[in-house]
């Protein structure tokens, strides 16, 4: 999956942090979500503005890292 368009960078926002499609929703914050038990499905209903497909940048943008 090519993340590099979900998964953004901005030096001003949320302190530099990888950040899903310029929103200050971090990458950390949806990879806490899924570790923590929550499902794909709970996240996208407690956060309208998600969308599966940056659920998935954000374990593609991880897998890069490890």
């Amino acid at each position: 999956m090519d993340y590099q368009r979900l998964v953004t960078i901005e030096p001003g926002k949320r302190s530099g942090q990888p950040c899903i499609r310029g929103l200050r929703m971090t990458v950390q914050d949806v990879l806490e979500y899924l570790a923590s038990g929550m499902s794909p499905e709970q996240i996208l209903e407690d956060f309208p503005d998600l969308t599966i497909e940056d659920i998935r940048a954000c374990l593609a943008f991880a897998k890069q890292l490890s």
